[in-house]
């Protein structure tokens, strides 16, 4: 079991490689707003990722699919302004990098001028590695991300666990093996086999960081609003809810609503 062994003033993407080789196991949640990514930074997680999910959790959409580049740049904004120490890594959209690195590298110098974001990750391997390269040469630092794939979800057509197949699972080592050597500093593993993701995070010098892909990765990653339990609709088995804030919210309402009717709210106390 590994236990935290130094005290990052400020994360960054080289702290994480630190991490790796002192066997220090990597935090990171999802944040999309100033006030939950204050909370979030102040708990001491190392990464925040500015998830392309908040086109599902702050949206409503079915899919990722939908969220534009100017949404992640407001989520990111509010974000970076919360933050003190955790490294913050921002998703680039369906649409801003598969087919054109031109426009890839355009999309994530948008993303770190415009909200000031530490980091971009991108979903793929040698498919995208044209995009990965024209943006590592530009100097923005990037974090790539295998197995389940959310913005290709037409062409998997479901969310089921990604590389059971043999053939499946050798792409994902090859894919794992080329994003180390195109220069990204980190790997998200999403819905995968525990013993593959191991034998990935074995392979590579970089941290892997996994969300349902098992413990024997670098780190995990979830999703703020399903840990919190904002959402007891989303039970996939990865999933551990740490609060249930949909009760609590739902009765605060409920009595907020019932002091308001019955003239409680406020009291005299609470005049001026």
């Amino acid at each position: 079991m590994s236990t935290a062994k130094k005290q990052y003033k400020r994360v960054t993407v080289k702290s994480l490689v630190d991490m790796k080789s002192n066997n220090e196991k990597i935090s990171m949640l999802t944040a999309y707003d100033y006030t939950m990514a204050k909370i979030v930074d102040q708990a001491g997680v190392d990464v925040i990722l500015v998830g392309d999910s908040a086109s599902n959790v702050m949206a409503g959409h079915e899919t990722t699919l939908p969220i534009t580049l100017d949404q992640m740049i407001y989520h990111a904004s509010g974000v970076i302004r919360a933050i003190d120490r955790s490294l913050v890594v921002v998703d680039l959209p369906f649409g801003s990098y598969q087919s054109d690195p031109k426009e890839a590298l355009r999309s994530s110098i948008r993303i770190m001028k415009e909200s000031g974001a530490h980091a971009v990750k991108m979903e793929g391997g040698s498919e995208i590695k044209d995009s990965i390269k024209r943006i590592l040469k530009a100097g923005i630092p990037v974090m790539g991300h295998l197995g389940l794939t959310p913005q290709s979800i037409y062409k998997f057509g479901t969310y089921t666990v990604r590389a059971k197949e043999e053939a499946e699972a050798e792409k994902l080592k090859s894919d794992a093996l080329l994003l180390e050597r195109l220069g990204c500093f980190a790997l998200v593993l999403e819905k995968v086999p525990a013993k593959l993701a191991q034998e990935v995070a074995e392979s590579i010098s970089i941290p892997v960081i996994g969300i349902g892909a098992g413990n024997g990765v670098d780190g995990q990653v979830l999703v703020l609003h399903d840990m919190l339990g904002m959402d007891h609709e989303f039970n996939p088995r990865f999933l551990r809810r740490y609060a249930d804030l949909k009760t609590i919210m739902t009765e605060a309402f409920v009595q907020y609503n019932k002091d308001v009717k019955t003239g409680d709210f406020p009291s005299e106390n609470e005049q001026y």
